[in-house]
């Protein structure tokens, strides 16, 4: 079986969407169900070229003149004139469709073309109808509500399902936008399981990072963005250091909004500048030896749809301090998996003060209980399976 994904971007710095997409892959097709994606990308774009699935890159500007004319509302929105076409040409090669995200031209090209094709398919709204942008940005709120009339809407509203990685997200979704009216999955969501040699890959992680040597260290890896708190866990760790004088910060992901000097200078104002540590975007085994090699994996965020970072550190047997803004956090407070805070500064620095204050056996527990709540929940070979029952459920149903 076919399954065509329509998606903004291929690019792996995009977060959540493309890595749970790649790394299902291979367990989908295990079970005879093959992927292919479609996105806005243009063919020379330098993740275009061994991108790890079949991709059809549509889109018609150049990277660099896309991030030179950005400001452009339709160059912002991902506008392709060969998106379309496209679909209109090869959609019933494939026996499901599946759109990724909101808000941009993959959705709203898809409008156009899905609910009357014939072919089954849904949508995956990836956390991009939490109430949270609402409040933080009115203005581009009020012309959401415009596109959702015309195209997220409709889209929706005729699809076979539409996909929510938790509980929480499907609830948090409920009218955002109005008319709302849509079939609702909830489908487990995760990675699949780590692999490799724990020590090389810590080695190569540390090579990265001279400076750091041998400390131990908390762990940061996600876009730098300020819905992710990174300011917050900044001067988190600066109230703290003094009492943990041999406990590093990696701050290591993609600068997505050039913020990364702010946060430094603001390091650099509380002295603690020379224990964070920013190695940019970390893949393969040095991403993975990020996450074996550090006491707890950190993560702030103000609005989290999912949060696959949380499940891999989950993979790798670490504790998870996150706030209750990454919304399986409901999951890891159950399990015992982490510690769990809101989003503010008090509660960072109380996030940061409730893991160091613990034991070393109480660490080591809940290290413990994270590899098992991983296993248990959010274990990509196990959650493919509930995917493929949703598949089965919208299409027997029909359209709405």
């Amino acid at each position: 079986m076919k399954i065509l994904h329509i998606i903004g971007t291929g690019d792996p710095r995009s977060g959540g969407p493309i890595e749970g997409l790649v790394r299902s892959y291979q367990a989908l097709a295990r079970l005879g169900y093959f992927r292919e994606i479609a996105t806005l990308d243009h063919p020379d774009d330098p993740w275009v070229k061994d991108f790890p699935l079949p991709i059809f890159p549509l889109g018609t500007r150049p990277l660099e003149e896309r991030r030179r004319l950005d400001r452009l509302p339709w160059v912002h929105y991902g506008y392709t004139a060969r998106l379309v076409p496209w679909l209109r040409r090869h959609v019933r090669d494939f026996d499901i469709v599946i759109v990724n995200g909101l808000w941009n031209y993959a959705a709203g090209g898809a409008s156009r073309v899905l609910p009357s094709a014939g072919v089954p398919y849904f949508v995956f709204t990836h956390g991009m109808l939490d109430p949270w942008f609402r409040k933080q940005y009115p203005v581009k709120a009020a012309f959401k509500q415009m596109s959702w009339l015309l195209n997220e809407g409709p889209l929706l509203r005729k699809a076979n399902g539409v996909l929510f990685t938790c509980e929480e997200e499907r609830l948090f979704a409920r009218n955002a936008f109005w008319p709302y009216r849509v079939r609702e999955f909830v489908v487990s969501y995760g990675t699949s399981d780590v692999t490799g040699d724990c020590d090389a890959q810590v080695a190569a992680f540390r090579d990265r990072l001279p400076a750091l040597g041998e400390r131990k260290f908390l762990l940061f890896l996600s876009r730098i963005h300020p819905k992710k708190g990174c300011d917050l866990l900044i001067d988190a760790f600066g109230r703290i250091a003094s009492s943990a004088p041999d406990l590093d910060l990696v701050m290591a992901g993609p600068d997505q909004s050039d913020w990364v000097g702010h946060l430094k200078q603001r390091a650099a104002a509380a002295g603690i500048a020379h224990r964070i540590h920013w190695p940019g975007m970390l893949e393969g085994d040095q991403k993975w030896g990020a996450f074996r090699g550090c006491e707890a994996f950190v993560l702030p965020s103000h609005q989290e749809n999912f949060g696959i970072v949380v499940a891999e550190a989950l993979a790798c047997g670490k504790p998870v301090l996150i706030t209750d803004k990454v919304n399986i956090w409901r999951e890891i407070k159950e399990d015992g998996a982490g510690l769990v805070v809101t989003d503010d500064s008090a509660g960072i620095l109380s996030l940061l003060q409730g893991y160091l204050g613990m034991s070393p056996a109480e660490r080591q527990a809940m290290a413990d209980a994270g590899r098992q709540t991983f296993l248990k929940r959010f274990n990509i070979e196990q959650n493919v399976l509930t995917l493929l029952d949703v598949f089965r459920a919208g299409i027997s149903n029909g359209r709405p």
